[in-house]
């Protein structure tokens, strides 16, 4: 048959996007071109965070993964990472997918940032009132 192209998923959190590349493997996760405990230094809940779909679904030492993210700061690429990774793992296994949508891996977070509004300080506040 031939070598396994891989399959490609996106990931998205506040302005932050990750692509993933998930081929079979022994477990080796790389970010940026980067190992993930070189990529991600801020603690290990961050990397505990990424790692969570992967052993929610016993996946620990069956695909590597391949991830370029952008934008953002380091906990919407965490985050974004982790919604490539369940999105690679739910269509490798339709059994994958129950188990990830459960524990909400599947599910975007839209929230960003609001945009400014002109005659506005900030989004919404707007100059201070001077009776005099």
């Amino acid at each position: 048959m031939g070598k396994d192209k891989g399959t490609w998923t996106v990931g998205r959190r506040k302005t932050s996007v990750a692509r993933l590349k998930i081929t079979d493997g022994t477990g080796k996760i790389t970010i940026n071109h980067k190992d993930i405990k070189e990529y991600i230094k801020t603690g290990d809940q961050k990397v505990s965070v990424v790692l969570d779909p992967i052993s929610k679904v016993n996946a620990d030492s069956k695909f590597d993964y391949q991830i370029n993210v952008t934008g953002g700061g380091i906990n919407g690429q965490v985050h974004a990472i982790r919604h490539a990774i369940s999105r690679a793992l739910a269509l490798k296994s339709g059994e994958n997918r129950a188990v990830l949508k459960k524990e909400g891996f599947l599910t975007r977070d839209s929230r960003m940032v609001e945009r400014k509004k002109y005659g506005r300080r900030k989004a919404r506040r707007g100059t201070q009132f001077s009776k005099r």
